[in-house]
């Protein structure tokens, strides 16, 4: 798809990440965090773990749907 986009509608695909070493690593470092204590990760628990319905699953994905819908309006509006 990156492609396609890149030769037929001239799209720029470069991806550009605005953030130093030190922010990259603490943030892997909360990602495999989290994934290690919520007991799997968000895909897997939106994708696999609804589709079982498990209600642990759901749980966490309305957890960090909720969460992630907070940050952005808050780093949008107050940050």
């Amino acid at each position: 798809a990156p492609l396609w986009g890149k030769y037929v509608f001239q799209m720029n695909t470069t991806a550009v990440i605005d953030a130093d070493y030190l922010t990259l690593i603490i943030a892997g470092l909360l990602v495999g965090f989290g994934a290690r204590y919520g007991s799997g990760c968000t895909s897997g628990h939106g994708i696999c773990g609804l589709s079982r319905l498990s209600p642990r699953s759901l749980l966490a994905t309305l957890t960090f749907m909720g969460c992630g819908f907070l940050v952005v309006y808050l780093v949008r509006h107050w940050i």
